[in-house]
């Protein structure tokens, strides 16, 4: 009976975080103009069920695309334009193609975005709720609200979570895939093969980080084989031949899951959206985007070499019809490899360039996530290490004690599902700190909530750890050990509590600009573009905010924009708006007494260059910082006016500077 009444007190308030976090992001996403990628995404996702067509977007996987497109097709029903050169013959026309679709068929662009974020919204809360399944198998129902709290009330989650992108639906499909994988670990049944076959073939098909489930579940299985055959090693001399026999049981456990879900899951769905894409056409955009690809096609009456092997076989592919869904999720992994390998000009801490080191995501980390976040991760790590050196220390001291070996073989056999998840967080993190891509604290999403999880477990034995004394303590020393060891845990849970309430307020005081988000140390919700820019702090979501300026100052009659992101200026603004760029000048030159400009367009014209890195004289807006000295000195405790801007006059939203020239 106790048990029951904890686990619909657990899913009562899940219920109510799910409300409340559905609640800000269905905010957010009503006053957010289209970000960047949602310009590519809604339009891709809407002719992959529509037309059944996957010439747009192939370095995404569907299915979060699709799943937006749903609602727009059956509520909104807009006109899909493809009779411009977007779809007829750009390869891979999407960015102009999301022009077309949304600013200028003459549909509802804010209809059709709004609508498109609904799915994504249910996915990210649906994810808060995966999340608390996969936590209460270690840590029970009410603890488990702990990392689900987090995860639905952290600032980065609710702004991704309620665009259409892939950010957030990799950490639901590496959080589901995960939580069936384990499930299946421990109950090998038929039921419990095909559901982990699902789940990870529906983690495939949200974003092409969710590969590297492929390495970990091997890593986890030969790890399985070592720790199930170790305890005969010492009763046979044919070691190596019963830890050979015992991987491949547990490989060909794997083999099943990864053919369940490929050929169940993957298959199907690029089959379904490529059937009307012509096979000539999927053939040739396939050629022409892997052009560059490893050094280029391959000679005739030459062999492949290396990478460029796999980029011959997706063209090859391409061209038969029963392997051509494969081509086309193959041209995916391969888009990415691709775009890997050339980096992305950022802004980072006080500098332009291309490339932001191992330091970018640690550091986004740091700066990105609320301090009370940051205060509950670092403690549990803290407290974790603290308790190993110390268990080591004492088995040395005294000699007694099982071997490191020992040792090891029974963690895992306690603990194998918290090895899962620190030895995916290793993975990820080591492979995202060594690639030049830095495109921003989404890219950790699939990290974040298993970061939430292993911190809540240890946090939940620093609060419960009692020490009713030794037995043969005197009644009153071993009531008052009692008493002290109760009041602690008190002490605790209401620092606990103290923190997770900061977290909710911080929350909420960021409301709606949960992409601006940064905590104290990264300048707040206003200064966070003093550190990082892109889709850290600026994509383009302002742009009905400054439809709303523009709007309550009708003596603007005409302004220059210089905008980032997935808006069209022109939709918004009419004839008032004049399309800017640096080299331009100062529009007043011309008559324009008021430019607009995203802050990350500001920072790449105005910061200086890493060494090797190069701009134009023209591309800089030096005239503005003359115009307008920067003023505010955030950022300069890390040295120098880092990231100081010239300072605008208004600001639309969190990042669109104005200025009244």
């Amino acid at each position: 009976m106790l048990k029951k009444l904890k686990t619909w007190s657990a899913a009562f308030a899940l219920a109510l975080v799910c409300l409340a976090s559905f609640s800000l992001m269905l905010w957010a996403s009503r006053t957010d103009s289209a970000i960047m990628d949602e310009l590519a995404h809604i339009p891709a996702g809407y002719g992959y069920v529509r037309q059944l067509d996957y010439r747009l977007n192939p370095e995404h996987p569907p299915l979060i695309k699709a799943l937006a497109a749903l609602p727009t097709l059956l509520f909104v029903n807009p006109t899909y334009p493809i009779d411009v050169p977007a779809w007829t013959s750009e390869v891979n026309g999407q960015w102009d193609m999301g022009t077309a679709f949304l600013y200028q068929a003459g549909n509802d662009a804010n209809a059709i975005v709004r609508t498109s974020r609904i799915m994504p919204i249910l996915i990210t809360i649906i994810t808060v709720i995966l999340v608390w399944f996969l936590a209460r198998r270690i840590i029970g129902d009410l603890w488990a609200l702990l990392p689900a709290f987090m995860f639905a009330f952290d600032p980065s989650v609710l702004a991704h979570g309620h665009y259409v992108t892939t950010d957030v639906g990799a950490a639901f499909g590496t959080v589901l895939s995960l939580l069936f994988f384990l499930r299946y670990l421990d109950v090998p049944t038929t039921k419990r093969l095909w559901l982990a076959g699902i789940a990870f073939g529906i983690a495939q098909l949200t974003k092409f980080s969710t590969p590297l489930l492929i390495p970990l579940y091997l890593f986890l299985m030969i790890v399985l084989a070592a720790r199930d055959s170790a305890p005969h090693w010492h009763t046979t001399v044919h070691r190596w031949r019963t830890f050979g026999k015992t991987a491949w049981r547990h490989l060909w456990k794997l083999i099943l899951v990864f053919a369940i879900g490929y050929a169940v899951i993957v298959y199907p769905v690029y089959f379904l959206f490529t059937a009307h894409e012509p096979i000539a056409r999927q053939t040739a955009d396939t050629s022409a985007i892997l052009a560059s690809f490893a050094g280029g096609p391959t000679p005739a009456g030459h062999l492949c070499r290396g990478m460029r092997c796999l980029a011959d076989a997706d063209i090859w592919m391409s061209e038969h019809y029963a392997t051509r869904p494969i081509a086309q999720y193959m041209l995916g992994i391969l888009m990415v490899l691709q775009r890997a390998d050339g980096g992305n000009t950022i802004y980072f801490l006080g500098h332009v360039a291309q490339d932001g080191g191992w330091i970018y995501f640690p550091a986004l980390f740091l700066l990105k996530e609320p301090i009370p976040t940051l205060i509950i991760v670092f403690l549990a790590l803290a407290l974790a290490i603290v308790w190993t050196i110390k268990r080591t220390v004492a088995r040395w001291r005294t000699g007694t004690g099982q071997t490191i070996g020992h040792r090891m073989l029974a963690y895992l056999h306690l603990n194998f599902a918290e090895f899962s998840m620190a030895s995916f967080i290793v993975l990820y993190w080591g492979i995202s700190m060594r690639s030049p891509l830095n495109i921003g604290i989404r890219h950790l999403m699939p990290t974040i909530p298993l970061i939430f999880i292993l911190s809540a477990v240890v946090w939940k034995k620093w609060v419960m750890r009692l020490n009713f004394g030794s037995f043969d303590m005197a009644l009153m020393d071993s009531a008052r050990a009692m008493a002290r060891s109760i009041a602690a845990a008190v002490a605790k849970y209401i620092f606990l509590i103290l923190l997770l309430c900061w977290l909710l307020l911080e929350t909420l005081f960021a409301a709606p600009y949960f992409l601006s988000y940064f905590n104290e140390f990264g300048g707040g919700v206003w200064g966070g573009y003093h550190f990082v820019t892109d889709s850290n702090y600026d994509w383009g979501q302002d742009l009905l905010r400054l439809q709303s300026f523009v709007a309550a100052h009708p003596e603007i009659k005409k302004i220059a924009v210089d905008y980032f992101g997935g808006g069209d200026p022109r939709y918004y603004l009419g004839p008032k708006e004049v399309n800017w760029s640096p080299s331009m000048g100062n529009p007043a030159d011309q008559g324009i007494h008021w430019l607009a400009v995203s802050v990350n367009q500001l920072e790449l014209a105005t910061q200086p260059l890493l060494p090797g890195e190069t701009r134009s004289a023209s591309d800089t807006y030096a005239w503005l910082a003359a115009l307008r000295p920067p003023q505010d000195a955030t950022g300069t405790w890390l040295g120098g006016d880092m990231g100081n801007v010239p300072t605008p006059d208004y600001r639309a939203g969190t990042s669109i500077f104005i200025y009244h020239l």
